[in-house]
């Protein structure tokens, strides 16, 4: 399996990465103007995952957010986007907009979800849920790990935030490797090997429970960008990993939970990562493919309509890219 080290711009540190002023991003007129038209020719209480972009709007947004797209998949592999003039009770549509701009929808759960709510519902880890409708700190992780299709991007929509707590946070996961790669290669190597994920209950009839996949993969490079070559797919959730080997009866080796641990030790490496604290209206859009995202424990408001609550998009990128 291919293991070269990759030092371009995606394999950033806390040092190294571009300043923070260069994270966020203003949409210009084609998305807003987009939003308009959609606006007004929306009818009556269509669902919101029913609107979608007419050809030739989709065309001017998708040219509009060249900046944003090489961002993810050559530069830092994440952004902030923001738009101060849209009224806050807009910000849902553009978001939604802006999404399909970027990438294909994926549905989120059996259910066929696709704009999916992610706040503290009172769930229990150890009864099934996901991190997303709890108030516990998810660790370093890919959304989708246990699924079958590549997710490519995530999209967050910051609608309220937490009384306190609920930091973001991020790694390169090429940085990860590299440094796997050149300090503990007999871990790497392990990683590179199938385990067992939980699917949390996200299974439809006939599928097993697990999925077997490795933490880091290699895929080929999309047509245009680096021909011949290869990028770095990586799969994680750790919790997931666990449960799923529990879920099978089949433990852990000392080998697995030692590659895990030194996994975790790097991901929670404070010179590797970046964090920042989302604001209402934020749209944050993140490589699900080779960087790793984390969301700090939270208290939140005792007032329902207070309460952290975000909205999440799951997005395959539309090529070439």
């Amino acid at each position: 399996m291919t293991t070269q080290a990759n030092n371009d711009a995606r394999a950033w540190t806390a040092a190294t990465i571009d300043d923070s002023t260069y994270w966020y991003y203003h949409l210009s007129g084609p998305c807003l103007a987009a939003l308009q038209s959609v606006r007004c020719d929306r009818r009556g209480s269509r669902p919101l995952a029913d609107v979608r972009l007419p050809g030739e709007l989709r065309a001017a947004c998708i040219e509009s957010l060249g900046g944003i797209r090489d961002a993810l998949e050559t530069g830092r592999g994440f952004t902030i986007i923001r738009a101060p003039d849209v009224p806050r009770d807009d910000l849902p549509l553009l978001y939604w907009l802006v999404g399909q701009s970027l990438g294909e929808p994926m549905t989120q759960n059996v259910q066929g979800t696709m704009l999916y709510d992610v706040r503290d519902t009172g769930q229990d880890l150890s009864r099934g849920a996901r991190f997303s409708v709890t108030n516990y700190e998810s660790s370093f992780h890919t959304d989708n790990s246990f699924g079958v299709a590549v997710l490519d991007y995530v999209g967050l929509l910051c609608v309220n935030v937490a009384k306190s707590g609920g930091r973001s946070q991020i790694v390169s996961g090429i940085s990860v490797h590299n440094m796997l790669r050149a300090d503990h290669p007999d871990v790497l190597e392990t990683l590179q090997q199938p385990f067992h994920v939980d699917r949390r209950g996200g299974i439809r009839e006939g599928e097993t429970s697990t999925i077997e996949v490795p933490v880091f993969a290699f895929l080929p490079s999309p047509s245009g960008r680096r021909a011949g070559g290869e990028d770095l797919l990586v799969r994680y959730l750790r919790y997931w990993i666990e449960a799923g080997h529990e879920k099978i009866g089949q433990p852990l080796t000392p080998a697995q939970t030692h590659a895990l641990n030194v996994l975790d030790e790097c991901l929670n490496r404070r010179e590797l990562r970046v964090e920042f604290d989302l604001k209402p209206g934020d749209m944050y859009f993140i490589n699900n493919r080779w960087t790793l995202h984390n969301r700090t424990a939270f208290d939140d408001h005792a007032e329902p309509e207070r309460r952290r609550h975000l909205a999440r998009l799951w997005l395959a990128r539309r090529l070439p890219v």
